[in-house]
């Protein structure tokens, strides 16, 4: 998610929050450690993106000494007429051939072994040779080693395999720097298959599993630095089969489409292929290739089929090449208006993501959070998935529905997500001893990891929970119907917390498992936590399994917990509401009439969302004990919180349970589109009696805030607070307030701050668009055509077609305190941005934003930006899995970070890792030195350059599939 070239920026800083009895969970965080101290050395990574006249220059300062450098001016020069025009991440300057970057000050301090970034961009003509020196502070930098270049040459990406065959590896390695290449490994996924030590780089594979397996090659060289190629995909079938490729197809009016066919095993005669539509759409056919002969010789080679669409027909078809002996493919051909070349790059890319061997999706059909798996955000491994992963999903089907008329798939993501997401009555099991009337236990939010455990008073009043009897009885169960929000999808950790019931099965359970990790305050970043089940059988941990880490009790019972992140509860919604409309207008809204009941009832659930964490009242909530309880309706805030959260006891006999909101409100996290859906679409309307009607007040507050945050400049700020500091502390004087709630510049996590990432900017307003497109709604467009205009004067689309966005924000000021009657103009509120970025994911959910916004206002410039950010990525960032852009982790030296464990805490993880005062990230995540991308953190943290590394990310490609789908139906 940081711009490519080496040029750090902003990572995504998401995460949801859960809790343990009372106490509330934060959110992800990182940052660089803390300082050594050393002399100046250093070393500078150049890169550029140049389009002939004129280029970028992204640089990446590293800090090789054992000291941090506090200030920094770095200075090269060009050989050429090299010509400045403007920086970034940095104060920029140019004498003659020579150029000069002084620290923008958030940036002026190095810890040694991190780097900053910094960049700017020239013109030129003639020759642009790269500067053959740089000198930090009058020291002249040692050049950085680059890493041997890797890539799969064999097998094919999407190539198909029968098992018990051997799968032919071969791979290209080069050495830079005069070194040269040692050896290269083999990896299907993080297993380690085999080791080739000269060239060329080969190694036959057997009794790979039947299903997909994502290999890859690693490649070491003389000087120690490793690097290893991108995954490729494959299938490894039970029998002989047919292979298509690729498996989704679209095809516009007109027009015809090729796929190829070929087999996954030799056969002992030839073989004939036939091809025939089997279903769907007449409009398409076979053209070319309905018969195909393949022989023992050139059985695996491809051969074409072509398809023909007509000139007046749309929708999908289902072709079916099969033969004698052989398993079946099958190909999904839609057939799309002449026009429609973005919904031709939805299906292209949709088709990527699902196809089994591209490695998004586990066995069971689940998103993970990325293809690759060393990758630390507010999951700490890529092949965990959250529940925004699952609603990225449902939305995703619900464009292909609306892109196909299939509405199987929507109806299938939803099932999915109920079946292994929403806790089941046996993980809930004694919600029925819930009381509520006293919700919950008071436990503080301390500030720091090592203030925890946090002790729990029953003295501090805590209110009534006024929803729970009309859910009870609109539903006829005591279980919430909500996300947990993280899952250890492939149990690397091995707690074995398998939806379904099953607490603590230990490693050997295969699917699946619930965990948790963020607990202990707003400074607790990724790095700090101490993973653990959501059902706690004191199995594993101390002996008191992981609780008595967080919070202070005379004595600790069994329990289960969940968290609820409500954005990705609230990006169902919306995606269902769009499934609804798309599909009312397709004539078949009785295809998803079900999927949209059930989530009108999570958004019915959700509710809890908008309450204070222990029921008080709303405003001026100053004091543990002073604060009153709220009686009802009073303890709304009527906005989405952080989270909520709910458990209990794991003993049926003689249980309790326990359900806490959240206090804490972000800018990012509304959806104003899932309010208006929830009050106002009928078959969106929940079944309480009071839930329609909660959910039109809070569309109205929701646009309030939004209008609240709204700096000068015209970005949203960071949220409120109805308890300061976490434990209803008193706030600083004169903090400005919305409805007595507390400005909070940085809600929730404080490393890094949450209010810094421009990719909460884009989410949320993408749903404020959506709503204006949808209602007109004068308030929302208010919003827009001030956010727009603001954004638009941040964004820069190259001559070559690339581009930047905004990355980091930086924040001053605060807002007028709230007058409904009057709104201030927030003056004193300012924004200005770090850095800028080419991330693919934040670019997509903008290029939404500024369609929806252009199809209701017209604006020229939103749209003409839209189909530049679209087309950008799509021509320069594609690559067999998606679309992509290389980024440089310099937090990446935080795996060896400490994580605080009280003096004298001992206890096991369950692989057998020590959980003690001398735990590190990396200590209790042992698996991580299995990955075959472990040497490249091993290389950074011993003092070389900070790690680049190219993800794909599952809810990043949905978002720009998403986004190329919105484009065409509203502005092609």
């Amino acid at each position: 998610m940081d711009p490519g070239h080496r040029r750090r920026a902003v990572r995504r800083w998401w995460t949801a929050a859960l809790a343990a009895l009372a106490l509330p969970l934060t959110m992800l965080a990182t940052s660089t450690t803390a300082a050594h101290a050393a002399a100046v050395r250093c070393s500078v990574d150049y890169k550029t993106n140049d389009w002939g006249s004129g280029f970028t220059a992204d640089l990446t300062l590293t800090n090789r000494g054992t000291d941090t450098i506090d200030g920094w001016t770095l200075t090269y020069a060009y050989g050429g007429n090299q010509k400045l025009t403007n920086g970034w991440n940095g104060t920029w300057s140019q004498a003659g051939q020579t150029v000069t970057v002084k620290d923008a000050g958030y940036n002026a301090k190095i810890a040694a072994g991190a780097a900053v970034s910094t960049g700017a961009q020239f013109t030129y003509s003639g020759t642009n040779t790269a500067p053959s020196s740089f000198a930090v502070n009058g020291t002249t930098c040692a050049g950085a080693h680059q890493p041997p270049v890797t890539v799969l040459t064999s097998p094919s990406a999407g190539a198909v395999y029968t098992q018990g065959d051997a799968v032919p590896l071969a791979a290209t390695a080069a050495a830079a720097d005069n070194a040269t290449v040692s050896k290269v490994e083999f990896y299907d996924d993080t297993t380690l298959l085999g080791t080739d030590t000269s060239p060329p780089y080969t190694f036959s594979a057997s009794n790979l599993a039947v299903g997909s397996h994502s290999l890859l090659a690693k490649a070491y060289d003389s000087l120690d630095a490793s690097a290893e190629s991108n995954p490729v995909g494959i299938m490894v079938a039970s029998g002989p089969a047919v292979v298509a490729s690729p498996t989704q197809l679209a095809v516009q009016q007109g027009k015809s489409g090729t796929f190829s066919v070929k087999l996954s095993k030799q056969p002992s005669a030839s073989v004939t292929v036939s091809t025939a539509r089997t279903g769907g759409n007449a409009g398409l056919s076979v053209s070319s290739g309905s018969s195909l002969t393949f022989t023992p010789s050139n059985w695996g080679t491809a051969q074409t089929v072509t398809i023909a669409a007509d000139s007046s027909g749309t929708g999908g078809a289902t072709f079916t090449a099969s033969a004698a002996g052989h398993s079946k493919a099958t190909v999904t051909v839609t057939e799309l208006p002449a026009s429609k070349t973005y919904d031709a790059r939805f299906l292209d890319l949709y088709g990527k993501i699902t196809n089994p061997a591209s490695g998004y999706f586990s066995p069971e059909g689940i998103p993970y959070h990325s293809v690759e798996t060393l990758i630390v955000e507010a999951p700490d491994q890529g092949h965990e998935t959250t529940s925004e992963a699952y609603s990225y999903l449902i939305w995703l089907q619900a464009m292909y529905g609306k892109v196909t008329g299939d509405w199987s798939k929507f109806n299938g993501a939803w099932a999915l997500m109920e079946k292994y997401m929403i806790p089941t009555h046996a993980d809930q099991p004694t919600n029925s001893f819930y009381n509520a009337s006293k919700p919950a236990t008071y436990a503080p939010e301390e500030d720091t990891p090592n203030e925890y455990p946090a002790k729990l008073d029953t003295s501090v009043p805590v209110g009534s929970d006024p929803i729970a009897g009309e859910l009870k009885s609109a539903y006829g169960t005591d279980d919430i119907y909500g996300m947990h929000w993280l899952q250890d999808v492939d149990n690397v950790y091995g707690y074995g917390n398998t939806p379904g019931g099953t607490c603590e099965g230990g490693p050997t359970v295969k699917g699946p498992s619930y965990i948790n990790t963020f607990q202990r305050g707003p400074q607790e970043s990724v790095w700090e936590t101490v993973p653990q089940p959501t059902c706690d059988a004191f199995k594993y941990g101390g002996k008191n399994g992981y609780l008595d880490l967080f919070t202070g009790d005379n004595s600790y019972a069994k329990q289960w917990k969940y968290t609820d992140a409500p954005d990705a509860d609230a990006r169902a919604v919306q995606a269902a509401y769009w499934a609804d409309v798309w599909a009312k207008a397709q004539g078949k809204g009785g295809d998803v009439t079900a999927t949209v009941g059930k989530a009108a009832k999570m958004g019915d659930y959700l509710r809890y969302a908008m309450y204070d964490k222990y029921f008080k009242k709303i405003g001026n909530c100053v004091g543990p004990s002073a604060c009153p309880a709220g009686t009802g309706k009073d303890a709304s805030q009527y906005l989405l919180s952080w989270y909520y959260a709910w458990g209990g006891s794991t003993d049926t006999g003689g249980g309790w349970a326990w359900r806490i909101g959240s206090s804490h409100a972000h800018g990012g996290y509304q959806n104003p589109l899932a309010a208006y859906a929830l009050s106002s679409n009928a078959d969106l309307k929940p079944k309480s009696a009071t839930g329609a009607a909660d959910w039109s007040t809070s569309l109205t507050r929701q646009l309030e805030f939004y209008r609240w945050l709204q700096s000068d400049e015209g970005a949203i700020a960071g949220g409120a607070t109805n308890s300061w500091a976490g434990r209803y502390a008193a706030p600083p004087a004169g903090k400005s307030t919305f409805y007595g709630m507390y400005y909070d510049e940085q809600p929730v996590y404080h490393d890094p701050p949450s209010n810094q990432w421009f990719g909460f900017q884009a989410w949320s307003m993408e749903r404020v668009a959506e709503y204006y497109q949808q209602t007109g709604n004068a308030g929302a467009k208010a919003v827009l055509d001030k956010w727009v205009k603001w954004a638009l004067s941040k964004t820069t689309i190259n001559p070559d077609g690339t581009y930047r966005i905004p990355a980091t924000l930086q924040w001053s000021g605060q807002p007028d305190t709230w007058n409904a009657s009057s709104p201030g103009a927030n003056s004193a509120l300012h924004v200005t941005v770090a850095d800028y970025t080419n991330d693919v994911g934040v670019a997509a959910a903008f290029a939404k934003t500024l369609t929806y916004y252009a199809a209701k206002s017209g604006d020229t410039a939103a749209k003409t930006t839209a189909k530049a950010l679209l087309d950008g990525m799509w021509n320069h960032y594609q690559d067999s899995l998606g679309i992509a852009v290389p980024e440089t982790r310099a937090d990446y030296n935080r795996f060896g970070d400490t994580v605080y464990v009280p003096s004298g805490w001992s206890g096991k993880m369950p692989n057998g890792d020590a959980i003690n005062s001398s735990s590190t990230f990396t200590s209790l995540r042992s698996f991580y030195k299995n990955d075959p991308a472990w040497s490249k953190i091993e290389a950074y943290l011993a003092g070389g350059a900070a790690p680049s590394f190219t993800y794909h990310r599952f809810w990043a490609q949905a978002d720009i599939a998403m986004a190329m789908g919105s484009y065409a139906e509203l502005l092609e």
